[in-house]
């Protein structure tokens, strides 16, 4: 049988050749970078000259052979698809867990956007498309150290705006124990080493003896010596907690959050409510806090569908009070819960936390109700430093933009050179979530840079209930294609 479509039959097609250059121009136009220009020999080789055998593959009389260099053509071609397609436009996202609730619902898929606030070159770029930081099954990193490229961004359609849902990398994954990757690695430091303190000095642990009082200096040490002992602890046992591994800034774990502080904003949480500058920030309508609540007799299916109250939700009862929950609630769910004094014995408030909150190496008496002020460093502005205030902002000098940050005789120094104010390097944003009392972020660990935003999520293209069967409501279909930005 003879082949009809081999390279020297096809005759040269300069319209096609002429369109795809020149998107391809545009697209390194776009990205900044010029590197590009060697590809355009090969477009124009591909469709017009086609010196080199491209369908090579096509000619061969081994039918099977044939049979799979088409599946190894087809599915290089799909990868490098998506890979551009993923790395410049658009990702998908599934949400893992409730920390939005009852806003986006754990099951639900997003069609994030990398053009919303521009998607940033790869950092490194040699890397597996579809996964982040692991290959499944041989569980091996699915990319390569180097090359690695400092961070730039392409100009995109806008920019993070108060309210957003954003999707980003998460800031405190920089380093991460493997078999408790969804856990903020350096919390789980100092509540071990905090742990193993108090039972050394047999006497209340030694971050509750922490006062403001306290020097800068002692503080730090009390501080390092809580660390250092639960680093070591984790290291000498990877057992229990894995392999401790650093990940570079696009390789970290995605995380979705709601952005409630902007860069050169003043934030303060008082009883529960943001405020940014002195004016409280609009609380979203789906917003949870978390309640004890006692029931007469069981939650009837009905209003759990009704209320969107999941199984997750009750998970935590109170073993020596039968009947009592502590459980997230949104106002709809507490106003209901209220009005049926039938269905429900009692509501009250549960205590925000307060243990180790970011900076966890800085004596204070805030909690997750009750928290700062903070003021949320901005590109090119100066901040007056503090002792006081130096572990706030010591992470985004030292480890964000890299800088030499050292404490001497009660002396500042940066890059080896004394002084009491730094420039921000990046922008920095403040991110919560709508499940206030059940969500790691800002809170916890701090300020989001810049150079983590990943993208915007846009529709929900698919939600699935994790509570139900395929027969009774295991897709959510009123929830397909709904706009993120309009779900409050």
């Amino acid at each position: 049988m003879t082949e009809k479509n081999t390279n020297k039959e096809k005759k040269p097609n300069f319209v096609k050749a002429t369109l795809y250059i020149f998107l391809f121009l545009l697209f390194c136009y776009w990205v900044g970078s010029w590197w590009g220009l060697i590809v355009v020999p090969f477009i124009f080789d591909a469709y017009v000259t086609r010196k080199i055998k491209w369908g090579w593959w096509k000619n061969l009389k081994n039918k099977t052979a044939r049979s799979i260099m088409a599946w190894v053509d087809a599915i290089v071609f799909a990868l490098v698809a998506v890979y551009f397609l993923n790395q410049f436009f658009f990702q998908n996202f599934v949400i893992p867990s409730s920390s939005l609730e009852k806003t986006l619902l754990t099951g639900d898929y997003l069609l994030v956007s990398k053009l919303s606030y521009g998607p940033r070159i790869p950092q490194t770029p040699l890397s597996m498309p579809m996964v982040q930081h692991t290959l499944p099954i041989i569980n091996t990193k699915s990319y390569l150290e180097h090359p690695h490229w400092d961070y730039r961004r392409v100009k995109g359609l806008g920019k993070v705006e108060l309210n957003d849902i954003v999707v980003f990398n998460y800031p405190s994954g920089d380093t991460v124990a493997t078999k408790y990757q969804n856990q903020d690695f350096y919390r789980m430091v100092y509540q071990i080493g905090d742990g193993l303190m108090a039972q050394l000095s047999g006497e209340t642990p030694p971050s509750l003896t922490l006062r403001p009082s306290m020097s800068y200096e002692e503080q730090q040490k009390t501080y390092r010596l809580i660390y250092e002992a639960g680093r070591s602890y984790i290291n000498q046992s990877p057992e229990e907690f894995g392999d401790v591994v650093a990940r570079p800034t696009d390789r970290r774990e995605n995380y979705v959050k709601r952005c409630v502080g902007l860069p050169g904003q003043w934030l303060r949480i008082k009883d529960n409510v943001i405020y940014l500058d002195g004016k409280a920030n609009r609380e979203p309508d789906n917003s949870q806090y978390v309640y004890k609540v006692t029931f007469n007799s069981a939650l009837p299916d009905d209003m759990k569908r009704e209320l969107g109250i999941t199984n997750e939700d009750l998970e935590n009862p109170i073993p020596e009070t039968p009947g009592t929950y502590i459980m997230p609630l949104t106002r709809k769910t507490l106003e209901a819960f209220r009005a049926d004094k039938q269905l429900v014995q009692n509501i009250e408030p549960y205590p925000a936390a307060s243990d180790w909150l970011y900076p966890q190496n800085m004596s204070k008496n805030w909690t997750t109700a009750d928290y700062g002020p903070v003021w949320i460093p901005k590109r090119g502005k100066t901040k007056l430093l503090s002792l006081r205030e130096l572990p706030i902002y010591e992470r985004c000098i030292r480890v964000y933009e890299g800088n030499k940050l050292e404490v001497k005789g009660g002396k500042i120094y940066i890059n080896g050179k004394e002084t009491d104010r730094y420039t921000f390097k990046l922008d920095y944003y403040w991110m919560q979530g709508d499940n206030r009392d059940l969500s790691a972020d800002s809170r916890f660990w701090g300020f989001v840079p810049e150079d983590h935003i990943v993208g915007k999520p846009l529709f929900i293209w698919l939600s699935l209930d994790p509570d139900y069967g395929w027969a009774d409501g295991h897709v959510r279909w009123n929830r397909i294609f709904k706009n993120v930005n309009k779900i409050q």
